[in-house]
């Protein structure tokens, strides 16, 4: 699917990341592998530390804490709020929408549209062109994008292939008109005949948690994992993100009428530091254009990991200039998109910490 939106901005993001943070190293115990093998894992894999939610912490606590400082930040007021998306798959419960928990505690308006999506490494640019298409309807003048998971609940622990990537995180971006603003151009693929390499089996009407399936068994491969826990079948996400995201970002670009040149930097999910090599390899872009830091440095927090690397790697740069972006995510669903647009210049873009007593 390929879209074009004109007139449209996110004027404001702030990523928080839980306090407590864990390093590879600490950790390698529980993975059966040798040290030297655990080294090499960290070196190929850019494993090193991660920030993990506490037992209790939701990833709604970390988009509110966002918003929250928006408001202290003078960046945005609750009744200017229109319309308010929680992207995750880390839900506060089934029952009720987490949209509109969040809408109750930060005490806005009843008129306020809330809407959860339930979407994970793709959840930003999905996130983002839903907010498009509601700022496209002319009903809504501000839409503020919540995406969050602390999916490190729901990961073995002894799991080598998973935990060691793993972080939790939230976000939230301010989505507005902008009159001015230039074209944005988008690209959207799904196919849920490959839904099986990355899902959580166990939780669900499908199959509800029960204590057979919270046993942790050896799943074959040297790793520890039960049914509740997330699974991936890392070789098939490898082969599909290096088949599916090169032609798509061909396709975005041939639709914009852009070239790789003019876009300054390739902000994509980041599974890990080789995934991301072996694709910027594939697009023949450098390496240093399209940042691969947030795994080593904070972990993968699923729809979370674009605006944590918007913020890291362009926080400063995009306080003061403008920034042509393509934005891309690849993963579960399997869902995979990408975007083609300015970002900023915004007053604060920025990560911020989530601590036990916030």
């Amino acid at each position: 699917m390929n879209l074009r939106f004109t007139g449209k901005k996110i004027s404001a993001l702030v990523t928080v990341l839980p306090s407590r943070e864990t390093r590879f190293e600490d950790e390698m115990g529980n993975f059966g592998f040798s040290r030297a093998k655990s080294m090499k894992l960290k070196l190929v894999m850019g494993f090193d530390r991660h920030r993990l939610a506490g037992e209790g912490t939701c990833a709604s606590d970390l988009c509110l804490h966002g918003l929250k400082r928006l408001f202290e930040a003078g960046e945005l007021r609750p009744e200017e709020i229109d319309a308010l998306l929680f992207v995750s798959q880390s839900p506060d419960h089934l029952i009720p929408a987490t949209s509109n928990l969040i809408q109750g505690r930060a005490g806005l308006g009843r008129n306020t549209f809330c809407l959860d999506i339930n979407q994970g490494c793709a959840g930003f640019v999905i996130g983002l062109v839903q907010a498009f298409l509601m700022l496209e309807s002319g009903l809504w003048r501000k839409v503020v994008l919540m995406n969050g998971d602390t999916l490190s609940h729901r990961v073995g622990k002894r799991d080598r292939n998973i935990f060691p990537m793993v972080g939790d995180a939230g976000s939230v971006a301010v989505v507005e008109n902008d009159p001015s603003g230039p074209p944005i151009h988008a690209v959207v693929y799904m196919d849920g005949s490959r839904s099986g390499v990355l899902q959580i089996p166990a939780g669900g009407a499908r199959m509800p948690s029960t204590a057979a399936t919270a046993v942790e068994e050896d799943v074959g491969d040297g790793n520890l994992r039960s049914k509740d826990h997330f699974f991936m079948d890392g070789p098939a996400v490898f082969n599909f993100v290096q088949t599916e995201v090169p032609p798509m970002i061909g396709e975005l670009l041939a639709a914009a009428g852009a070239t790789k040149e003019e876009v300054e930097y390739f902000l994509f999910h980041q599974p890990n530091r080789f995934m991301l090599e072996k694709l910027a390899d594939a697009l023949e872009v450098p390496r240093d254009r399209m940042p691969n830091n947030i795994v080593e440095n904070f972990g993968n927090a699923s729809s979370a990991s674009i605006p944590t690397a918007i913020a890291f790697n362009l926080g400063a740069a995009l306080r003061e200039r403008k920034v042509r972006v393509c934005l891309g995510g690849f993963g579960v669903g399997l869902t995979w998109a990408a975007l083609l647009m300015d970002l900023g210049p915004m007053r604060i873009c920025e990560l911020t910490n989530y601590g036990c007593d916030d």
